[in-house]
């Protein structure tokens, strides 16, 4: 069975997390943030050696064990009852971060909507990730130069992700608003894809 997901998308410092809790708090919405996932292991487990080797120098995870990872949690909340497929709607948020895994998830995912949070002022990103860094000691979020390399990654592997999925299912979102009117623009969407 695919899980019927609707896709956070956008730059590292775009609002994804912030948009992605917010919904989860809904019922029947779930919210999986890979980056938490990532975070959650431990620097001594196989996959976070690999995670800590990449994320240091702001690079993507090899898409293997990204994608093992994420199938593996989500099927543990499925086990666990956080997560009911029949009934919840998978807010998904970090992944796919490029062509490549979309095509792996392609048997896993019935994305009905991808909510393309975006965000052109390079300068309030960069600030959002700093202050982030800051609230909730995120390490790759504190140094400028590991800053401007995901984004340049974002550019050249993530974006080309939108065109994999096609127009239709995307909904161009302005994040430079207040996460509230960012929040009112996603909902105008979230009925209509979802039912």
């Amino acid at each position: 069975m695919k899980y019927r997901t609707i896709l956070l998308f956008g730059a590292p410092g775009a609002g994804k997390g912030t948009q992605g809790k917010i919904l989860g708090t809904v019922p029947n919405f779930f919210h999986c943030a890979c980056g938490d996932v990532f975070r959650s292991l431990t620097a001594s487990s196989p996959t976070g050696k690999i995670f800590l080797e990449y994320s240091s120098r702001g690079q993507l995870v090899p898409d293997k064990p990204t994608v093992k990872l994420w199938r593996d949690f989500i099927k543990g909340c499925e086990r666990s009852g956080r997560f009911n497929p029949k009934e919840d709607t998978l807010v998904l948020d970090g992944l796919p971060r490029n062509v490549a895994q979309a095509k792996m998830l392609n048997d896993t995912l019935d994305v009905r909507a991808i909510f393309y949070l975006h965000c052109t002022n390079l300068d309030a990103m960069v600030q959002r990730l700093q202050r982030r860094a800051l609230r909730e000691n995120r390490l790759d979020d504190a140094n400028l130069d590991v800053i401007r390399d995901r984004l340049k990654v974002y550019d050249e592997e993530t974006k080309p992700v939108l065109n994999h999925y096609g127009k239709k299912l995307v909904h161009r979102i302005d994040s430079t608003k207040t996460p509230i009117q960012v929040l009112r623009d996603v909902l105008r969407y979230v009925d209509k894809v979802i039912s």
